[in-house]
């Protein structure tokens, strides 16, 4: 007669980790027979239960932890075991699970996840476009790679980052649907060793989303019409184009993230694209425009929209719109003939430092919050080069008022 494992207590199962060897780590749990805490060596952890189902030993995944505490899990287990000494099969009833159920029961899982609603909003959209009309009915347990292609080949070519994101949150599904004891196997849309054999990789296809930018000579022109306009968002454009930083970063901007004091805008992590906090040198011109800000009582926000959220997307565009509307033929880029926009002011100052400037690429990389080097290059690299930058950014910021038409030459470079 084997021995009963001894009942654990939350606090106990909190504490379990994986001993660094071999492969998965199970753990017996006590309470109720055959229930485990699975330890992957990645240090993911969820319930497992091993029961005799028709004579045959299985293992039912309960879900992961701690989404699933030690309480509901055991709960669950009981539930299970109820059906089985019922003379049922708990695995043919969740094998009914379809892939429109268990997107549910992913978004649910994965809430803490999402960066904001709206990001939530973008998950699911683009499951209930592309996916839920042709796996949405599908049991999850019958989905294969053949149906995972139906989804994504008609987008592939033509739509590829939505595509590629497509596939990472089908296969986000899947796994989840795994873990859940609602489907075994390999997941048919992982990417790796399995779709990477029949579809092109992303960066091959996917045609590069160049946003409309200024020509440079008409930069000067275009930051004096800018500043000789009023309004939030237009100042809100302004300390954009000064910063090169993206339209979203400065609509979410706080009070809290400046020290004025140091020059320092300190963007953190979860408002970055990069998901890695990103320091801001702030020239003397830009900390000028934020004291002269009037703050609005209530709003955390440096550029409030008039009830005290953040401003709109599309009020940083119309203030752009406007600027083009009152020269005539309005701002251009130089390479597709479109009105320059807002997150087109980063691809000038990359031009800006590109062809007027020596200053380091990796510099210029780094203004912008882009990821630079390997990895092993990042893991040695300990600076942000943030003194320089703000060198670089008072020189831009020179540009900008026509004060420097001439070729930079900085003073490391002239030695």
């Amino acid at each position: 007669m084997p021995r009963k494992a001894k009942e654990l207590s939350a606090a106990e199962v909190r504490r379990i980790a994986h001993p660094g060897t071999g492969g998965n780590h199970n753990v017996a749990v006590g309470g109720v027979d055959g229930l485990q805490l699975q330890v992957t060596r990645t240090g993911a952890r969820s319930w497992l239960l091993r029961v005799t189902i028709k004579g045959r030993r299985r293992e039912l995944g309960l879900g992961p932890y701690p989404d699933v505490t030690l309480a509901q899990a055991r709960d669950r287990a009981r539930a299970i075991k109820q059906v089985i000494w019922e003379g049922g099969d708990p695995l043919a009833d969740r094998r009914q699970l379809t892939f429109a159920e268990a997107m549910e029961r992913t978004l649910e899982a994965r809430t803490a996840e999402f960066r904001s609603e709206k990001h939530r909003k973008q998950w699911r959209a683009t499951l209930d476009t592309y996916a839920i009309p042709i796996l949405g009915d599908m049991g999850v347990a019958e989905i294969d790679v053949r149906d995972v292609l139906r989804v994504l080949e008609p987008i592939w070519a033509t739509k590829t980052e939505t595509a590629s994101r497509l596939r990472g949150r089908i296969e986000a599904v899947l796994s989840w649907a795994t873990v859940a004891g609602h489907r075994k196997g390999d997941n048919p849309a992982r990417w790796r060793g399995n779709l990477d054999a029949v579809l092109p990789k992303p960066g091959k296809v996917a045609k590069v989303k160049h946003y409309p930018s200024l020509a440079l000579d008409d930069a000067p022109a275009w930051f004096a019409d800018l500043r000789g306009r009023e309004g939030m968002a237009t100042r809100a454009l302004e300390f954009a184009a000064l910063t090169a930083a993206r339209s979203g970063e400065v609509r979410g901007a706080t009070w809290r993230e400046l020290d004025l004091e140091a020059g320092l805008w300190i963007i953190p992590a979860e408002r970055m694209k990069a998901r890695k906090e990103h320091r801001v040198p702030l020239t003397a011109e830009a900390v000028a425009l934020l004291k002269a800000l009037p703050r609005m009582q209530g709003s955390a926000f440096i550029f409030p929209a008039a009830r005290g959220g953040p401003l709109s997307d599309m009020a940083l565009s119309a203030a752009m719109r406007r600027i083009h509307e009152a020269r005539d033929g309005g701002y251009l880029d130089p390479r597709s003939g479109r009105p320059a926009v807002p997150h087109g002011l980063r691809s000038t100052f990359r031009d800006w430092t590109a062809e007027r400037t020596d200053y380091e690429r990796d510099m210029a990389e780094l203004a912008l919050a882009h990821t630079v080097g390997s990895t092993v290059e990042r893991a040695y690299r300990r600076s942000d080069m943030i003194e320089k930058r703000r060198a670089m950014m008072a020189a831009w910021g020179r540009f900008l008022k026509g004060e420097a038409g001439a070729k930079v030459i900085h003073m490391e470079a002239a030695r």
